[in-house]
């Protein structure tokens, strides 16, 4: 009755005079709400959201844990790091990719590729200038700026995930669009700049997002991919002396250099249900504890059924989006949200091959878990792009929707 009382004078009123009636809190966010915080609401995935923060829950756990490991390594004799030193930092982080993440999840799907297609132009440019400019940290210029520095090949990847499901999508509108050549080039472009710092994890992630949207599209780019990614990795190891050692490192054994050994020790360390929160032993001689390695800190903690648990949830967010695309008629949103979702599910897939041993060392985070400032925030707004354009008017007839595909 109460709800038939509140709907009621919308009904014979104007909608100006119906934005304007008194709702308590109980009715705010309701099917009868037409302000913009309702229909965001309404519209947003709500379960691929719940999937994201559980991720970035237990990534605040993960570091917390794995914080010590690396305050110890890093303090100096005349500066002792807190335990909790970088804790505290991420939890600003995530604080700050929030915020990113729903404010972008707030564009409509115009406003959102327009955004990445800006950001993937600017991030391009400060991508150029990391080799001049640049911070050289443990032997490679990936940062750019001073004080606070940033990574601008994280913020280009989700740019660039949209930015090509874009000019691979306007191939419907025109055939003749020399698509392929285009997006070859520019990703050669940042395959070149990339290999200039060097940083072959993330030209290996900026390579595998285009041959995965190349796939997609429908072009004919199976053997033509696997040929040149034979080539690639064969030159990377030939001439690429940090591949190399690495690669001889997962095939032979490097001794102390050695970190995916080390990680695989760590990850075993704690068996099926882990140490303890805090007890771990084996995280002390990783030597990126908080980072590249923190899957290896979680399953000493935390055991390997926390470790299953997590990758678990990758695969539920990849099968959720998968799910959300099957009646969906927008070649570019499929594109795009394909660029994201291969980006988000490679870098974690990378990430614990790596501290399996299944892979070699690729310095490569694990989202939304590992530390950093540039990657939270750079995830936050590839997540909020994810949002956006998976958001659904939930009172749209989609009973045709796959007659588009017929024409």
């Amino acid at each position: 009755m109460n709800d038939l009382a509140a709907t009621a004078p919308a009904a014979g009123l104007s909608g100006k005079r119906a934005y304007k009636l008194p709702r308590n809190l109980g009715r705010r966010l309701g099917r009868s709400d037409r302000s913009q915080l309702a229909i965001w609401f309404w519209e947003l995935d709500r379960v691929l959201l719940a999937m994201i923060m559980m991720l970035i829950a237990i990534g605040l756990i993960a570091v917390q844990a794995a914080s010590p490991a690396t305050a110890r390594r890093l303090s100096t004799a005349t500066e002792t790091l807190s335990p909790l030193y970088f804790f505290y930092r991420q939890l600003g982080w995530v604080i700050v990719s929030l915020g990113f993440m729903f404010v972008v999840s707030m564009l409509p799907k115009r406003e959102a590729r327009r955004l990445a297609i800006i950001m993937a132009c600017i991030f391009f440019v400060l991508l150029a200038l990391v080799p001049i400019f640049g911070n050289a940290v443990n032997g490679s210029k990936r940062w750019i700026g001073y004080g606070i520095g940033i990574q601008p090949s994280e913020f280009l990847k989700p740019a660039y995930a949209v930015t090509m499901g874009w000019i691979i999508s306007l191939r419907v509108k025109d055939p003749s669009l020399p698509v392929l050549k285009l997006s070859a080039a520019i990703t050669a472009c940042i395959a070149v700049l990339l290999m200039r710092q060097p940083d072959l994890g993330q030209t290996i992630m900026f390579i595998g997002i285009w041959f995965t949207l190349m796939l997609l599209a429908g072009l004919p780019m199976q053997v033509v991919g696997v040929g040149a990614g034979a080539v690639g990795m064969t030159l990377a190891y030939f001439f690429y002396p940090v591949a190399t050692q690495r690669i001889n490192g997962w095939l032979f054994g490097a001794g102390e250099y050695d970190h995916v050994m080390f990680a695989h020790k760590t990850l075993t360390g704690g068996g099926l249900i882990g140490t303890g929160p805090g007890l771990g032993v084996h995280k002390f001689n990783l030597p990126e504890a908080h980072t590249d390695y923190i899957f290896s800190v979680i399953g000493e903690e935390f055991g390997l059924l926390a470790c299953a648990a997590i990758a678990l949830v990758y695969f539920a967010i990849i099968v959720r989006i998968c799910m959300r695309l099957l009646d969906e008629r927008d070649l570019f949103t499929i594109l795009a949200v394909t660029g994201l979702t291969a980006q988000l599910g490679g870098q974690a897939f990378i990430n614990i091959a790596v501290n399996l041993q299944l892979f070699p060392s690729k310095g490569m985070t694990l989202p939304f878990i590992s530390y950093g400032g540039s990657s939270m925030i750079a995830l936050g707004i590839g997540a909020g792009l994810l949002l956006s354009l998976t958001r659904r008017n939930p009172f749209e007839d989609r009973s045709l929707l796959g007659s588009d595909w017929k024409n």
